[in-house]
């Protein structure tokens, strides 16, 4: 992805994050809304959605497997699976529910998984394991992510009805012209 197009991509989700949770949800926490917006961008990606792998290399994809993964971890390793069990669970809880049904079909590993029961239990285990990169997503963060986790997977629903929405006003504008 260029620079640029990553630029405008992330002032696209950064304005539409802070529009719906700020003006639409009354959530008036911008190092939220900034992870939210963060996180849209970086599992625009799928190698992002899917980073992490198992011993033999094969990308894990999902919970449960995520979960096994996270167990055998210490330290910031274990710290890493951990957030991302919880970003991977906001993002499908979140923005596309819809495909949970698959997802959590009898046929998967997933099947008896709760997405925001464990989302909200990765992201509280993650702000527990202390580290010192400052790239980082701070401790306080992950700990309200676990807090506000329903709240965070409807405010990003709502940001793909507002998108999905003005994708329909900008397709109608162009029909109409």
């Amino acid at each position: 992805m260029k620079a640029s197009s990553s630029s405008t991509l992330h002032r696209y989700f950064a304005g539409m994050a802070e529009y719906v949770f700020q003006s639409q949800l009354g959530v008036a926490d911008p190092p939220i809304v900034d992870y939210v917006s963060e996180l849209l961008l970086r599992f625009v990606r799928s190698e992002s959605l899917h980073r992490v792998r198992s011993l033999t290399g094969q990308p894990l994809t999902e919970v449960a497997e995520m979960l096994i993964e996270a167990n055998a971890r210490v330290g910031t390793a274990r710290r890493s699976v951990h957030r991302h069990i919880g970003d991977f669970t906001l993002f499908w809880a979140g923005v596309y529910p819809e495909a949970l049904r698959e997802m959590q079909s009898p046929s998967k590993k997933d099947h008896f998984i709760d997405y925001c029961s464990q989302g909200k239990r990765a992201y509280l285990i993650a702000s527990k394991i202390e580290v010192e990169e400052e790239n980082e997503a701070p401790a306080p963060i992950l700990e309200r992510l676990s807090q506000q986790f329903e709240l965070c997977a409807y405010g990003l629903r709502e940001m793909r009805r507002e998108w999905e929405r003005r994708d329909d006003e900008e397709i109608t504008t162009l029909l109409i012209d």
